[in-house]
């Protein structure tokens, strides 16, 4: 049976078109650049969005490290130099290839305190209490991050520990110049981060925030790394680091202890994975709920043909749709698995798809307000991405995270160390959004020991025949904006044949069920495609950015593209 065809209609303008996707860079061995142009390495490949944490990873593949060692070297760098997301107080997920092609889902995403209630959060009439789990440490979550990191290098590293911790160690002690996106999010957050004295003395000068070009020093931070080179999990998860931490979490009105410190361990989990036009897409399972929506919208996307090309309004319109319904189901049915039963197999059988698919009409918007969750049958900002990749092939797609920029902004006295606010992605009270707008019901619900629903999507494309190295690596930080972004990068790559850079840097539109909204990027969208979505009943908005997506691909010979997204001035590194 042939695909439905979209009718082509509304192209994109000759310039536009032009702006979003600028040409594939020659070939050569550049080592390290920025948009409109890939960087090419028969080697390894780096990309994130700090220049001195990518070149701290460029490094350690240069010493011989694998993919993994460099992914290890440059998050710890990034807990220094990209403080607004880097984390040694956070969590995050890592999807990772070995040079065997195997997949590995490292799960180290925050949990909720033993003593934690979602009674906690609420008000006398059952609502949640503004700002308690944004800015008071009981939105704090047990970190993960130093153990996901450990644990990384224990199964897939190759160099010494101390050798991986040493950057960010440098970095902390010696300083580096605040550079303009830190200095402008420093700016934007001074209420938020000089609500506290600890905070204020790492990133403020007397009265106000650090700015561009001023030399930010990190000494308690550079402390903490030293004792977790030396103890490794023990130097963050034990003795003083610890005893610091609970203090701080307590002292700002939460529950966080050191025994539920000491008890915290990551989790490998089984990656999920699904075709799409013959590619085999892996992704991360829940608490993530980016891997199952990200394989849900490609499914429900592969029977049509965008043959009316990138931009054109009735794509436009149906992915929009596509999304729709994915975020409805995200809302109902997605929560940690290991506290909720999550029917994964009904929410990924073709006969489900396919019924949800039927409902979409490409002569009209279906409100949101008509969108339900399915019924699936039961189963028998602030964010950063980094993608790397060595030269036996092995990949490690990389998603860590504070929640919210600065996430609380509370640092742990003594220990340079920002903690998160992520349990503010727990379902506080039933159809309450939280920071991003994305609602959720008792399979997200606030639990003690539990994981919060998370949007990241760290994705690896294979090769419809397998080959030494993955056709694409990818994520993206972003909230609820995050599935969208590695959606359209990866039909960019598919359906469109976009050059890698072009993928990444073309305009991109986000809807997530709840609100109503279809978001899109300032110019990204012409007038005349503007004026036949609305026709067609969508409401639109203007948003700033939708995700930051890091990407590496591979090239007909087999070398290695990597791709930082311009948004928030990335860096991609090749080694030579």
């Amino acid at each position: 049976m042939s695909r439905p065809r979209i009718p082509a209609r509304f192209m994109l303008s000759a310039l536009a078109l032009a702006l979003a996707l600028p040409a594939l860079a020659p070939t050569g061995t550049p080592v390290a650049a920025a948009a409109p142009h890939a960087v090419r390495s028969a080697n390894g490949m780096v990309v994130v969005s700090e220049a001195l944490a990518s070149q701290a990873g460029a490094a350690v593949l240069e010493d011989g490290g694998t993919a993994a060692d460099a992914a290890v070297a440059v998050a710890l760098a990034l807990a220094v130099t990209y403080p607004q997301a880097g984390n040694l107080g956070g969590g995050g997920f890592a999807l990772l290839r070995d040079e065997d092609g195997q997949h590995f889902a490292l799960d180290f995403r925050e949990t909720a305190p033993m003593g934690l209630t979602a009674e906690a959060f609420l008000d006398d009439s059952g609502k949640p209490r503004p700002g308690l789990s944004l800015q008071t440490g009981l939105g704090v979550g047990v970190p993960g991050s130093v153990d996901g990191l450990a644990e990384i290098h224990r199964r897939w590293g190759k160099l010494p520990w101390k050798r991986l911790v040493e950057p960010a160690i440098r970095l902390a002690a010696d300083g580096f110049p605040v550079y303009p996106v830190l200095a402008s999010d420093l700016e934007d957050k001074k209420e938020h981060l000089g609500r506290t004295e600890a905070t204020r003395e790492v990133f403020f000068v007397r009265d106000r925030p650090l700015r561009e070009g001023e030399i930010l020093r990190q000494p308690d931070l550079a402390a903490t790394l030293r004792r977790i080179a030396e103890h490794g999990r023990d130097g963050f998860y034990a003795g003083r680091t610890a005893r610091a931490l609970a203090r701080a979490v307590r002292d700002a009105g939460g529950v966080l202890t050191r025994k539920d410190l000491a008890a915290y361990r990551s989790v490998l989990r089984t990656p999920l994975s699904g075709r799409y036009r013959g590619y085999e897409v892996v992704s991360f399972p829940p608490p993530s709920s980016g891997g199952v929506l990200l394989l849900q919208m490609l499914a429900m996307l592969e029977p049509y043909e965008l043959s009316d090309g990138f931009g054109a309004s009735r794509s436009v319109h149906l992915m929009t749709e596509i999304q729709r319904r994915a975020y409805a189901d995200r809302a109902e049915w997605l929560g940690d698995p290991d506290h909720t039963d999550v029917p994964l197999a009904g929410l990924l059988s073709p006969d489900y798809i396919a019924e949800r698919g039927r409902s979409i009409r490409l002569d009209a918007a279906t409100s949101s307000e008509q969108i339900r969750p399915g019924v699936p049958q039961p189963d028998n900002h602030d964010t950063l991405h980094i993608s790397i990749a060595d030269a036996q092939g092995r990949v490690v797609a990389l998603t860590t995270t504070l929640n919210t920029n600065f996430g609380s902004g509370i640092v742990a006295a003594g220990t340079g160390v920002l903690l998160n606010n992520e349990l503010d992605d727990f379902s506080l009270a039933p159809g309450v959004p939280n920071v991003y707008g994305l609602v959720g019901g008792e399979a997200n619900a606030v639990r003690p020991g539990k994981r919060p629903l998370s949007s990241m999507t760290p994705t690896i494309v294979e090769y419809p025949e397998r080959r030494e190295r993955p056709y694409l690596v990818l994520g993206s930080p972003g909230g609820g904006r995050i599935i969208n972004s590695v959606f359209q990068v990866v039909v960019n790559m598919i359906d469109h044949r976009m050059p890698l850079q072009s993928a990444v840097n073309a305009p991109r539109t986000h809807h997530q069920w709840l609100p109503d909204i279809l978001f899109h990027e300032p110019r990204g969208l012409p007038a005349d495609v503007i004026r036949a979505l609305e026709k067609l009943g969508h409401r639109l908005q203007e948003r700033d950015e939708v995700g930051n997506v890091n990407a590496i691909a591979t090239d007909e010979q087999g070398s290695w593209l990597g791709a930082a997204d311009p948004r928030r001035g990335g860096v991609a590194v090749g080694q030579p």
